[in-house]
């Protein structure tokens, strides 16, 4: 037997029949709306995870001595503070990292230096000729050569910071993606620079992660000829310092 209950409506209450096109659309848009919300997600989870499980285990949580044998005395540019400024480091944050000056807190030069300009090639990432300069800290506009330091091909370690951003947006011609795949280099890799007539050809000696106030990276040896480039890591992020460390062939 079949029990058919009848509710009466609330004084007032007007009963809309259902169109089952608004119904299709709204869960047409309620699709597509949680599917762009899971991409966007994994477009920003799947590169971090791939780059802590592939990459991050490969890094030295220091960097190797080099050339302990032959160094002399080792300094760090006069223009940088005694005691390290530590600065936040997070997503999402105020402070403006395409400005190289906000890289290491309180470092800013006050010293004059002669303009250096130069062309760095990576042959393994599709950089070629990325125009390098010391003479503002834009790095939408180039890569930074970081003033006092040596210049390439010279005894001593030339330091270059470059911007980067999620992986999958990288663009070797672009200033603000430039260095998202730095990660991707290995042991052994060339990276090449021109300055005026002369080629030099840099070999990777050593990769690893530091942290934002670690001013080590940017310090003077000169017992061979090295380059250090500087990006920040995982890519994306503002968490740490990747740092590539190189020496003239």
């Amino acid at each position: 037997m079949t029990i058919i209950r009848y509710v009466k409506a609330p004084p007032g209450h007007i009963l809309v029949k259902r169109n089952p096109t608004k119904e299709k659309l709204r869960l047409a848009i309620s699709s597509t709306l949680l599917t762009l919300g899971i991409m966007a997600f994994t477009s920003v989870a799947y590169p971090m995870l791939t780059y802590q499980s592939l990459y991050a285990p490969k890094f030295n949580n220091s960097p190797r001595v080099l050339g302990a044998a032959n160094e002399s005395e080792s300094d760090t540019p006069p223009s940088l503070p005694s005691t390290p400024q530590v600065v936040p480091e997070i997503v999402n944050t105020s402070l403006d990292y395409t400005n190289a000056e906000n890289w290491f807190g309180n470092t800013k030069s006050t010293q004059s230096f002669d303009s250096v300009v130069y062309q760095l090639s990576i042959p393994k990432l599709g950089i070629n000729d990325a125009i390098a300069r010391n003479d503002h800290t834009d790095l939408k506009q180039s890569l930074i050569h970081y003033p006092g330091t040596a210049m390439p091909g010279d005894l001593g370690n030339p330091v270059i910071f470059g911007h980067s951003v999620l992986p999958q947006f990288f663009n070797p011609k672009n200033y603000l993606t430039i260095f998202s795949t730095l990660h991707t280099l290995e042991l052994g890799d060339n990276i090449i620079v021109k300055s005026g007539l002369a080629t030099y050809t840099y070999e990777i000696v050593d990769m690893y992660q530091t942290t934002p106030e670690d001013l080590a990276p940017l310090a003077q040896s000169y017992g061979d000829r090295y380059l250090t480039l500087i990006t920040c890591t995982p890519p994306g992020t503002y968490i740490k310092r990747l740092i590539i460390k190189a020496v003239l062939i």
